[in-house]
């Protein structure tokens, strides 16, 4: 297998007009073109809650990435669809801040402060911060305290997390996600592997139950999303589900998306 060009989503360009219209029903205006039958959102004006959107990501250096996929395909090939899918994660969230209904924030793990802060500017990512020690449950709520100010600051209502491990994300994703963060407090995309490629945390959340999303879970588990809807399901909120999608950590991952 070859994966210097590994096939990912065409993020700019929306093909179902059926999800776009559903998700675009509340839009106050929308500004688009027509180019090869397809739809390019340029511009969404409807004022939705704004959101911090946070990237956990990981280096993708040698042998320090991918390590269940590393063991079929060798730690150069896997380190180079780490690198990929996280410059595709990146495109992504930048395409859509261009029209402000977020803010971006690169959790980096596997650097130090000053090659963290390398490597953001390559990418374009004014915001970082480092993950810290953990687990993912931890590392996730320390993003939310680390940022706590920042939201206050830019009147930012939500927070959603996201990984680098998915090929098929678009930016259809994350308007959803914000669309539903507007009558829902928690936003969870379920994943393959029976966790979750987002999580999308409302104002509600934030301010007096941020700790039910990271607690009594055996991280990298079958059983993730499912202890967290428990978690939840004796406090009072609205909880909504994406589309399933498959999450890239072995062999047997590529190939059921191919």
């Amino acid at each position: 297998m070859e994966f210097n060009n590994w096939p990912l989503s065409d993020h700019k360009i929306t093909t179902n007009l059926k999800l776009l219209n559903k998700a675009s029903t509340k839009f106050i205006k929308i500004n688009f073109i027509f180019f090869n039958r397809h739809i390019i959102i340029l511009n969404l004006t409807k004022e939705l809650d704004k959101a911090l959107l946070v990237i956990m990501a990981k280096w993708h250096g040698f042998g320090r990435c991918k390590t269940r996929l590393s063991k079929d395909i060798g730690k150069s090939n896997s380190a180079k669809i780490q690198s990929v899918m996280t410059k595709h994660t990146i495109s992504v969230a930048k395409f859509l801040q261009e029209t402000k209904p977020i803010d971006i924030s690169i959790a980096i793990a596997g650097l130090g402060t000053s090659n963290c802060r390398r490597w953001s500017r390559e990418l374009g990512i004014k915001k970082f911060n480092l993950q810290g020690k953990g687990c993912l449950g931890e590392k996730m709520k320390r993003q939310i305290i680390i940022n706590k100010k920042f939201c206050a600051r830019n009147k930012i209502k939500n927070i959603i997390f996201i990984g680098t491990d998915l090929p098929d994300l678009c930016h259809q994703d994350l308007l959803n996600t914000l669309k539903e963060l507007q009558e829902n407090d928690l936003i969870l995309g379920p994943s393959n592997d029976g966790g979750y490629w987002l999580i999308g945390l409302s104002e509600k959340i934030l301010s007096s139950h941020i700790y039910l999303p990271f607690i009594n879970i055996k991280w990298g588990r079958e059983n993730v999303l499912q202890n967290t809807i428990d978690n939840f399901s004796s406090a009072k909120l609205k909880c909504k589900f994406l589309d399933k999608k498959i999450d890239i950590d072995t062999i047997v991952d590529i190939e059921n998306r191919e």
